[in-house]
């Protein structure tokens, strides 16, 4: 055993297992299988161009030398990014441990209420500091949140604004300049003029729907808006403030003098700086806007007992449902993120977050006190955290850059200072050092703080926040240790059993491709640092870049969007700038297959395009006669169509060349959805299919874990008419020459979850990539074959072969009375979190095993199925008390001293002798979504409750 080779350890079937394996699904070698599998025309004639895999103790010293390109500076750029402190206990407890971050979104609700109560515990945290009715589970960044609060407020515009199509958009000037980037992105494709000026000076014309505000602004100014917000809503025209969530603990909560929508990011609440991401932005809101909010809400409902349970609400706002009604094409938030944000508030509590914000305001008082002694003239009047201070900065930066501080300079003679979490007083005579020299005045040193006064009464905070027991319970190491692991025991992870989620590639996170990421040589830089701070940084991003590049066969990428639906976005965006650089900004018709991915017509339709739905024939594939009928019918409009390859069905369709054919001769590109990447790298790539752009899930195929829903990275491969349109940034040059405005807030989106994708490529090679596509493949027709006969396999290629998914038809049991639900929490029994539930098609299951899973494994999961389809076969139509319809099983109803069921304890919790050793017991009864969409409540109970108990 080459105990060097990383493929050996990612991959899960054992050499001495593929006999076994290729002779159940009827192949004589894994080459003759993808023969069967992938149409001839479009698997790859050559190797990709990649470096000689490395093996795990080569990439480790790989990337640490390459860290010490990285040059981390005290940073006091602010701009939305400040450095803080990840307490060590969160760290260590949910950062680095596999329990939260390979868990799965929350749609399996009873066996995910740990991540539930860590995010509810979130919405509240962000409720009560921003004074709001109504808060989501996280965005995905504060600059990305700020569109979505943009667009939240055109939709819910007056019945009289609608009628007269009042469409402007007041940003104030005092906007972070990455924010006003996305506003720009966001606005015009669907028809919102942006207008920015000084708020001070805006006239409250009735052409106006909505406002943008930041709250301190950009300077660092902190503004009084009670009257300014009274008045605009008098005028009908809606607020939006972008906060700074610290900020918040002094300053006065916006749901208190009148805001519509709170944005904002919690990156400052203990997670690294990562030279850009991922950070959990927060959005919050008022409860009449509930229909409207982006996002996953986390709502309490009841299970079947009657008993507490929680669950995500209100679902039926989503794009996987609403499609191109959708009120956003959000599916993924920062799931881990938020949870890290959220154990910070509970772990410092009310008290400790005050402390904190007071020692912030304090240090800045103190610098700005000291700053002054020196004669500088320091602007802001009022301030958090950031001052102003005027001078020429030609006589402070190479001083600054010398001594290891970043400053942020806003024009020539300003020099902006943001103070964090980590700012010391040692950190403080530094920078007096650095004025005292440029001034040539003899430097003092100060020992202690000052009492901050630069808050105006008026904008303190009066209100109390955080007083639910949650909050003032967890201070100590100890208990907060003992939550985090009672919180997790509750979750069913990837750590305990495989994921088999058809779409969503639940793959092996390997530990050496997570290391890096708690190495403050990666975590501790800035996004807006000079790129040459960030030479480490550089080179992997840039090698990345022509990794994905060449893996997807096309001419160029960009990681800037962080997340999958933000890929899709962005590359219908530079399509659409494509097309009008050539003079057809007419063309906005998009043509999508009625199989897509929700988000696709979502995406569409944020893009500025018209959504034109074409069939699918009873195999499932793309009805090529009703495309060439729709591409020719609209063809002086085409602008594109988006495909998901394999398909959505789990097919590689041998038309696709075809396809792709069509669209160009009707003058549109191909968008090809990257979901299903995991069965093309190294075998075939969108540049073979004819595709111009795609968006990879790096969350998905390339080993970024899922962390129950973020974080996410969706890089966008371009053809190279494409690339000059690849998006920019307004502070760091990066992009196409003709980029399109930012797609999110950082140069290159979550940069510090790159490293993952980065390593995963690094250590497999172009063998193992191969290879591990090639074993996606066979796990998944090993499944199809091992359940042939008890399930039917919906679709299949021309040679029977499944892709590397596969959809199950449950809709046949429908006539026992069993529904494809009850056989997704039977499953929980089994100790399996349910494969893809009623996606594409209702009533079925979407099974994709990944090429990280062992075939005991996957023995396992077809036992259980099997199982499962034998206790179907002995139920019927009348008899709801059954072992399927009482699922999921709880270890308080077997412990019971009653037992009321016509089936034994055993055959409830341990069904198959496998179960025995690995008991997975879910913490609830089945939740009822609908009770809990009834009654809606998404924060934590107050304090009130406990006390009346």
């Amino acid at each position: 055993m080459n105990t060097d080779s990383f493929a050996l350890r990612h991959i899960g079937p054992r050499e001495a297992d593929v006999k076994s394996m290729l002779k159940t699904v009827g192949a004589d070698s894994i080459d003759q299988l993808i023969f069967e599998t992938i149409p001839k025309d479009i698997r790859l004639e050559k190797s990709l161009s990649l470096d000689t895999a490395m093996s795990e103790q080569e990439y480790l010293e790989h990337i640490t030398e390459l860290s010490t390109k990285n040059q981390v500076f005290k940073s006091y750029i602010g701009l939305g990014y400040n450095q803080g402190i990840l307490p060590p206990v969160i760290q260590r407890n949910i950062l680095e441990n596999p329990g939260w971050y390979t868990a799965y979104t929350p749609y399996q609700a009873e066996i995910a209420q740990g991540r539930l109560e860590a995010l509810l515990n979130f919405q509240t945290m962000i409720t009560d500091l921003t004074g709001m009715e109504l808060a989501n589970a996280s965005l995905l960044d504060e600059s990305t949140a700020a569109a979505e609060a943009m667009a939240l407020l055109f939709a819910v515009r007056e019945r009289d604004q609608k009628k007269n199509n009042v469409n402007k958009f007041f940003v104030s000037e005092e906007i972070l300049p990455q924010t006003l980037s996305l506003l720009e992105t966001r606005s015009t494709p669907i028809g919102i003029e942006l207008v920015v000026g000084n708020h001070e000076e805006f006239d409250f014309s009735d052409g106006f729907f909505g406002i943008m505000l930041q709250y301190p602004g950009r300077s660092g100014k902190v503004h009084d808006f009670t009257d300014y917000v009274k008045k605009a809503n008098d005028c009908q025209i809606k607020v939006a403030v972008a906060a700074d969530i610290l900020s918040l603990v002094k300053l006065e909560a916006p749901g208190t003098f009148g805001a519509d929508v709170v944005v904002g990011t919690t990156q400052r609440f203990g997670i690294p700086l990562g030279y850009g991401g991922p950070h959990a932005a927060y959005f919050a809101t008022k409860e009449a806007y509930k229909r409207n909010i982006p996002g996953r809400i986390i709502g309490v409902t009841k299970d079947t007992n009657g008993n507490r349970a929680l669950r995500m609400a209100l679902q039926t706002r989503e794009q996987h449902i609403k499609r191109d009604k959708a009120t956003s094409n959000i599916c993924t938030a920062q799931v881990l993120l938020a949870v890290m944000a959220g154990m910070y508030g509970v772990y410092h509590g009310p008290e400790g977050l005050k402390y904190i914000a007071n020692k912030v305001h304090n240090t800045a008082a103190t610098l700005a006190d000291a700053l002054e002694r020196l004669g500088y003239y320091q602007a802001n009047e009022t301030y958090f955290d950031t001052i102003a201070i005027k001078t020429d900065i030609s006589k402070i930066n190479f001083r600054a850059e010398a001594e290891g501080i970043n400053f942020y300079y806003k024009d020539e003679e300003t020099v902006s200072i943001s103070i964090n979490e980590t700012t010391t007083i040692y950190d403080i005579n530094k920078i007096i050092g650095v004025f005292a020299e440029a001034a040539s005045k003899d430097r003092f040193y100060i020992s202690e703080l000052i009492e901050g006064n630069a808050i105006p009464k008026r904008v303190a905070r009066k209100t109390e926040f955080l007083q639910n027991e949650v909050f003032n319970t967890y201070h100590s190491e100890t208990e907060l240790m003992r939550y985090i692991k009672r919180l997790e025991r509750k979750d069913l992870a990837l750590n305990h059993s495989m994921i088999s989620l058809g779409s969503c590639t639940m793959k092996l996170n390997a530990a050496a491709e997570m290391l890096p990421l708690s190495d403050p040589m990666w975590g501790n830089i800035h996004p807006f640092a000079p790129v040459e701070q960030a030479g480490g940084y550089q080179f992997m991003l840039k090698k990345l870049e022509e990794q994905l590049t060449e893996i997807t066969g096309f001419a160029g990428t960009s990681l800037q969007p962080n997340s999958g639906a933000q890929g899709e976005y962005a590359g219908l965006m530079v399509i659409r700038a494509y097309h009008e650089s050539r003079g057809d900004a007419n063309r906005n018709i998009c043509l999508i297959p009625s199989s897509a991915h929700g988000t696709n017509p979502a995406s569409a339709v944020m893009a500025g395009m018209k959504v034109v739905v074409t069939k699918a024939n009873e195999d499932g594939n793309i009805d090529v006669d009703d495309l060439r009928a729709k591409a020719e019918e609209h063809k002086e409009n085409l602008a594109a169509l988006m495909v998901t390859y394999p398909s959505t069905h789990g097919v590689y369709e041998s038309a696709i060349k075809e396809i792709t054919s069509l669209i160009h001769e009707n003058g549109g590109q191909v968008y090809m959805d990257g979901a299903n990447m995991n069965a093309q790298v190294a075998l075939t790539n969108p540049g073979a299919i004819g595709a111009d752009v795609c968006h990879l899930n790096l969350h998905k195929t390339f080993a970024i874990p899922h962390g129950g829903g973020g974080p996410g990275v969706g890089p966008i491969c371009v053809a190279e008419q494409l690339v000059p349109f690849l998006p920019t940034n307004p502070i760091i040059e990066t992009g196409g020459e003709l980029g399109i405005t930012a797609i999110s807030a950082a140069p290159w989106g979550s940069a510090l979850a790159c490293l993952i994708s980065y390593a995963y490529i690094c250590m497999l090679g172009e063998e193992g990539l191969r290879k591990s596509t090639q074993f996606a493949i066979l796990n998944a027709n090993y499944i199809k074959e091992r359940l042939d006969g008890h399930y039917s396999v919906l679709y299949a290629g021309e040679q029977g072969r499944a892709a590397h998914e596969m959809i199950i038809d449950c809709r046949p049991f429908k006539e026992k009375g069993v529904e494809v639900v009850d056989i997704a929490k039977r499953l929980m029994d089994y100790g399996f979190h349910a494969p893809t539930v009623s996606f594409p098609v209702a009533g079925t299951m979407m099974i994709e095993p990944t090429e990280s899973e062992s075939k005991q494994e996957l023995d396992r999961f077809c036992d259980a199925m099997i199982s499962i389809r034998n206790e179907i076969k002995a139920t019927n139509k009348d008899d709801e008390n059954n072992v399927l319809k009482n699922a999921p099983h709880t270890q308080a109803m077997l412990t019971s001293d009653t037992w009321e069921f016509p089936y034994t304890r055993q055959q409830a919790a341990f069904p198959l002798e496998y179960v025995n050793d690995n008991k997975f017991w879910p913490s609830v009864r089945r939740v009822d979504d609908a009770y809990g969409d009834r009654n809606l409540i998404c924060t934590c109970a107050p304090i009130e409750e406990y006390m009346d108990a």
